[in-house]
């Protein structure tokens, strides 16, 4: 029989120590540290278990048979995107995401939507909870298996039975492994139970779909391995204020990382969005100051977005600095660019940047679209909406070009846009495809003179 030790393990970094200590050497975190129980396989179970598992032997690579259908396409194009095509055969996909965000529900749509056998193992609901939501997504129950269970043993045994297309495990805190002895959510039991899920999934061929809890960090709880055990890590975020949702990935073997989708958070379920841009602009015909239009870049997809800013007096001594879905820090470096460079006096003023929707942006080509709608703010003086705007500013205040101009200005002309700003310092535009005006520029100063003059 096995000896049972205790040991105590870091829950943020999976660091070990042989007693409690308060701060964890490694990651430098406090009160990380939980006793966690192990148990220590005999030399004679080990033994016995090499004895009866079935040893692998190494083949020629030319003679590996391949896949003929490598992929899973789901009817839910958005996830096929970022997946990069669709499921991959045998591969593990870890999707990440704050609670209530949606995970539970993208999951259940994907499951009810496909054409294939699903196998959908909760460990946080019961299947009367579960039917309930299928019931409000109006998704096709014929092919979805229910499997409530957290010992990992056991959902192996019914996948084997089932033999379904691909499985949906939520989550893997919940899940249990026999061969160790300490509670669930634990780093062991995480990463115990994730090594036997892709060693099955390898084995079988069966794509798998796992949920992940975060922690108040916003990175995924359990051990940081998690992450390089499993094929790929979808991160699911977005504002509970607001409506949209967008997956994005952050590692994939088997598809570009630069690549989300966004959906539509309703009463009926995730609703994918094909037009983003059509979205997250306000058709409004008041004449405002304080917004400007930019073209943004999430991986590939051209998205405009709608940028909101105000400038008051600031009423007490120190001018306040806010950002919503934009770098702060960036934001105090246009704002010094502005100050510096082009003399405009905001040094004693309230700034407040918002991007509509929220979502959050991080692409530097809406830089220009943010001091036009500060200035335009400043000034009390509106912005045309056929305009949109797409350059970075660099430090000396001068109009930078940015990667991918042509399918942002394609983007603006899709989208009804009749000028387009952009940096005169960009060299391989091919102008025959487009017949929307560009106007470039290589100063704020520039900008300025053609917008209010």
């Amino acid at each position: 029989m096995g000896k049972i030790k205790s040991t105590f393990v870091c829950q943020n970094c999976g660091a070990k120590s042989s007693k409690w200590i308060g701060k964890c050497p490694s990651c430098q975190q406090w009160n990380t540290f939980s006793e966690e129980v192990i148990k220590q396989t005999s030399s004679i179970e080990k033994l016995i278990s090499n004895s009866t598992t079935k040893q692998s032997k190494p083949m020629l690579l030319q003679d590996v048979q391949p896949i003929s259908n490598n992929r899973i396409h789901f009817s839910d194009k958005e996830f096929n995107r970022v997946l990069g095509g669709g499921l991959v055969y045998g591969s593990v996909v870890l999707i990440g995401g704050e609670p209530g965000i949606g995970k539970s529900t993208l999951t259940l749509k994907i499951a009810l939507n496909s054409n294939c056998k699903c196998l959908y193992v909760s460990g946080e609901e019961s299947d009367q909870q579960i039917k309930l939501r299928a019931n409000r997504l109006k998704g096709k129950m014929e092919n979805c298996y229910l499997l409530q269970e957290t010992q990992l043993q056991q959902i192996i045994h019914q996948a084997n039975q089932l033999n379904p297309d691909f499985i949906v495990l939520d989550s893997i805190q919940t899940l249990q492994s026999e061969t160790i002895d300490s509670s669930a959510g634990s780093i062991s039991q995480i990463k115990e139970c994730t090594a036997q899920i892709v060693q099955f999934a390898k084995a079988s061929h069966i794509p798998i779909l796992l949920i992940g809890h975060i922690n108040k960090e916003g990175s995924i709880a359990g051990p940081k391995v998690l992450e390089h055990m499993v094929d790929t890590v979808l991160q699911f975020e977005g504002d509970h204020h607001h409506v949209y949702r967008i997956i994005r990935s952050i590692k994939n073997r088997f598809g570009s990382t630069n690549e989300i989708g966004i959906y539509e958070m309703l009463a009926s379920g995730l609703i994918e969005v094909q037009n983003p841009s059509k979205i997250l602009i306000n058709n409004h015909k008041e004449l405002l100051s304080g917004v400007s239009i930019a073209a943004s870049l999430e991986g590939i997809r051209p998205i405009l977005i709608e940028i909101q800013a105000l400038t008051s007096s600031a009423a007490y001594g120190t001018p306040q600095r806010s950002s919503t879905g934009f770098d702060l820090r960036r934001l105090n470096m246009l704002l010094a660019v502005l100050e510096k460079r082009c003399g405009f006096k905001i040094a004693a003023k309230d700034v407040f940047l918002n991007i509509t929707g929220g979502i959050k942006v991080n692409d530097p080509a809406i830089d220009l679209g943010v001091v036009c709608a500060i200035l335009s703010s400043n000034f009390d003086l509106h912005i045309p909406s056929t305009i949109c705007f797409i350059g970075e500013v660099g430090l000396s205040g001068e109009i930078r070009p940015v990667p991918r101009i042509d399918q942002r200005i394609s983007e603006a002309q899709k989208m009804g846009f009749k000028t387009v700003f952009l940096s005169k310092y960009i060299s391989d535009l091919d102008i025959n495809l487009t017949k929307i005006k560009l106007v470039k520029v290589g100063k704020i100063q520039e900008v300025m003179l053609h917008l209010f003059n």
